[in-house]
């Protein structure tokens, strides 16, 4: 990884590992609470200081670190609060995008949100939560490009972002799919009988029963560290 450019991808070196330290974060593999040292992250990866340390500031921005005061950076927590302002916000695009798809979406989109469907289901079985949360990702996506609003799709993408981390989690409950599959066909069920008023109160819900889930979820991991 010498140099400015990752002959791979031709990506700056900065993005490839900022790349890099996003994913581990995002599936788990440094865990809330990890300190973020230069000097190990440096050698772990092949570079200098300068790329690690921008893409800590990046990786700040999006939500995914926080800078201690005498201790640097570390894996931010998910903390209830975090968690709320994050989905009450996509709770309301969300809403907002599922009325106007169900005015707007065309009949080919249709189909594509219904293969979307079969394919988040089937992916289901493998029970892999980054391929899960992909197809998530892109089941809503074509609701979101269905509203024919550009200005709200521009929205959504920036408030994904920290949204994946969310996702990431709640899918992670293997126990939750079975519920997310159904949630999913009622929000078919609605957008292909152009439905806005119920679309948008099942992606609500959608969306709430999301934060109920990994709210329960901070609870018991803040029971199991007392002990």
């Amino acid at each position: 990884m010498k140099g400015e450019e990752n002959t791979n991808d031709s990506l700056p070196l900065r993005d490839v590992v900022f790349n890099t330290l996003r994913e581990s974060i995002l599936k788990g593999e440094m865990k809330p609470g990890e300190r973020l040292m230069e000097i190990h992250l440096a050698n772990k990866l092949g570079v200098s200081r300068t790329p690690i340390r921008e893409a800590i500031r990046k990786l700040e921005l999006e939500g995914l670190v926080t800078m201690i005061p005498r201790r640097g950076a570390e894996v931010a927590q998910i903390t209830a609060k975090s968690l709320r302002d994050v989905l009450e916000v996509r709770q309301a695009l969300d809403a907002l995008a599922m009325e106007l798809a169900c005015e707007r979406i065309s009949e080919e989109e249709i189909g594509k949100l219904r293969q979307a469907c079969d394919n988040f289901a089937e992916i289901t079985k493998t029970q892999d939560a980054v391929q899960i949360a992909q197809a998530d990702v892109e089941l809503h996506d074509i609701i979101v490009q269905g509203s024919r609003n550009e200005k709200l799709a521009q929205m959504v993408s920036n408030l994904s972002q920290q949204m994946y981390r969310y996702r990431l989690e709640y899918i992670k409950d293997v126990s939750q799919h079975g519920r997310l599959i159904e949630e999913h066909e009622e929000i078919y069920r609605c957008i292909s009988s152009r439905d806005k008023n119920a679309g948008a109160k099942a992606i609500k819900m959608h969306i709430y029963n999301q934060e109920q889930s990994i709210l329960n979820q901070i609870q018991q991991n803040k029971g199991t560290s007392r002990v």
